[in-house]
């Protein structure tokens, strides 16, 4: 059963919720009757996924459709969600990109659109949400980082550098907003079965499962569980923290 203080209702932005970690949030927190603000650039995508909710779960549910990477795209966003919703609640920076490449052959415009969409995106997130959670005295930032992130990983240095940065992004603005009532936290998820992770060979797909103290990989589900607490005034007293979710990969 869900935990009372869990089911309090909040109005919770998802940027990337059309797949993967920031769908299964979004369907937690519509579950929970919360009201839901989904962002991805698939207008189509988005308004189904509306439909979805509010016939499933009775939640009130908006959409937003932009690239995170545009900045007044994201300004526009916060401008609509003031005027037209009223409060922000949660901000969950989901939206992330997996573009791997040896440090040798790493190109330029990989490096920096990984760290525009996963460490930039989330930042100008962070600053256009304070806006609006300052007014209101509490707030929750939760930031999906990784496990590469905080550990690296052969073949990944543009990811493994954009979500370590995100890390140190959450300390900086837990420290900054903790004064405020806004807590910062992020997540390190492991392997988890998403779009992400579809590319894996079998055999890179085995060496990674055999590096999991559970013997198997996560899922999108048990990352949202792990979002709506933080989320939820149930982890009033958390932040600056990084959660990982990752099966005992990294014990």
């Amino acid at each position: 059963m869900i935990n009372k203080e869990i089911n309090e209702v909040k109005t919770i932005l998802i940027t990337g919720a059309t797949s993967g970690i920031g769908y299964a949030t979004a369907i937690k927190a519509a579950q929970q009757h919360w009201t839901v603000i989904l962002n991805g650039r698939d207008e189509v995508r988005l308004l189904n996924m509306r439909k979805e909710f509010e016939m499933l779960y009775g939640s009130t549910v908006h959409t937003i459709a932009y690239d995170v990477t545009d900045i007044e795209a994201v300004k526009r966003s916060f401008l609509w969600i003031k005027k037209n919703v009223g409060q922000l609640d949660v901000l969950v920076n989901n939206a992330g990109i997996m573009d791997d490449a040896l440090i040798g052959m790493l190109k330029p415009e990989q490096l920096q659109k990984t760290l525009e969409v996963n460490t930039s995106a989330a930042i100008y997130h962070m600053q256009f949400a304070l806006r609006v959670m300052a007014r209101q005295k509490r707030g929750s930032i939760i930031n999906v980082s990784s496990i590469i992130g905080r550990f690296g990983n052969a073949g990944q240095i543009a990811y493994s550098a954009s979500k370590a940065a995100l890390i140190g992004a959450t300390y900086s603005a837990a420290k900054e907003l903790a004064s405020l009532n806004i807590r910062v936290n992020a997540i390190a998820p492991g392997f988890i079965e998403t779009d992400l992770t579809k590319y894996y060979s079998d055999k890179l797909k085995q060496q990674t499962l055999g590096q999991i103290k559970m013997g198997r990989a996560g899922s999108a589900e048990e990352v949202a569980n792990v979002i709506l607490f933080l989320a939820s005034d149930a982890a009033s007293y958390v932040t600056g923290q990084v959660i990982g979710v990752d099966g005992g990969m990294v014990i």
